[in-house]
C-alpha cells in the first residue's frame, strides 16, 4: 500500500506542473459537463488501475506482468494528477455526488462557464480508492453509457469489484498474472469508452487531446494483454 501511496504522491505533482500549462485557457466548464465529468470519473477509474498494478507486483515474479503493471501505474498516475489538476484549476470539485458516474456521456454535459453548482464549493474533495464520493462501490453497477456497462458491484464500466480485488490480492503466480491480465483488459475497455466519450464531447484542448491519447494507448496494450494471456493460455473474459 505503501507504493500506492507513493504513485499518487507522486501523480500530485503532476498537479502543479498542469495547472499553469494553458490547458484551462481561461474557459471554466460547468461541472456538470463532459470536460469535468471525464476528468473526475476517469481520476477514479485510474486510481483503481494504479491499485492493481502494485497489487499484481507483489504477487508475481514474471517480468513481463510486472513491466506491464509498472508502466500501467506510472502513465495512469501521471495522468490522474494532470486531471485533478484540471479540476483545481477550473475551482470544480473532485466528487460531485449529484451526478451518477458517466452520466456526462449520457446527457453529452452542459457547455458554458461553470453553472449554478460549479463555482467555488470544493465540499467533498475526499477520494477513497474506487469510491467517488456518494456513490457506493458495492452497491450495483451503473448502466451503460458509452455501450459499456458497469458489472454489478463495480463503480463504473471496466472497474473491478471489490471481491475481485481482493481475489488478486489472494492470488499468486500464474494465477495472479491470468486475473490481473483479464480485469485489466476489462479495465482498458471500459476506460476506453470513457475517453472516446471525451473525444467526442470535450471542448477541443489539452484535455481532449489526453482522451484521444488514452484511447490510443489502452488499444495498443489491449492487443499485448491479449497476447500474454495466450501465452498463460487463458483469454479476455466474454
Amino acid at each position: 500500500m505503501t507504493a500506492v501511496v507513493g504513485a499518487l504522491l507522486f501523480a500530485g505533482a503532476a498537479t502543479v506542473a498542469t495547472a499553469g500549462d494553458g490547458s484551462g485557457e481561461d474557459r471554466v466548464p460547468a461541472v456538470t459537463s463532459a470536460d469535468a465529468g471525464f476528468a473526475r470519473d476517469m481520476s477514479v477509474h485510474h486510481q483503481q488501475a494504479v491499485e492493481m498494478s502494485f497489487i499484481v507486483r507483489d504477487r508475481t515474479q514474471d517480468e513481463a506482468v510486472r513491466r506491464l503493471a509498472y508502466d500501467i501505474a506510472n502513465t495512469q498516475a501521471n495522468q490522474r494528477g494532470m486531471m485533478l489538476g484540471w479540476l483545481d484549476l477550473w475551482g470544480l470539485p473532485k466528487v460531485y455526488p449529484a451526478a451518477e458516474p458517466m452520466a456526462w456521456m449520457a446527457e453529452g454535459g452542459e457547455d458554458g462557464k461553470g453553472g449554478e453548482d460549479g463555482e467555488g464549493g470544493h465540499a467533498g474533495h475526499g477520494e477513497a480508492a474506487g469510491g467517488h464520493g456518494g456513490h457506493d462501490a458495492g452497491s450495483g453497477g451503473h448502466g451503460g453509457h458509452g455501450g459499456v456497462a458497469a458489472k454489478e458491484g463495480a463503480l463504473m464500466p471496466g472497474m473491478a469489484t471489490p471481491a475481485e480485488l481482493e481475489q488478486l490480492r489472494k492470488a499468486g503466480g500464474k494465477q495472479a498474472e491470468i486475473l490481473f491480465l483479464q480485469l485489466m483488459t476489462d479495465h482498458h475497455k471500459g476506460g476506453v469508452a470513457m475517453a472516446q466519450g471525451c473525444v467526442e464531447l470535450c471542448e477541443p484542448g489539452v484535455e481532449r487531446d489526453l482522451a484521444q491519447g488514452m484511447v490510443e494507448a489502452q488499444q495498443s496494450e489491449l492487443t499485448l494483454m491479449a497476447d500474454m494471456l495466450r501465452e498463460r493460455g487463458a483469454a479476455p473474459r466474454p
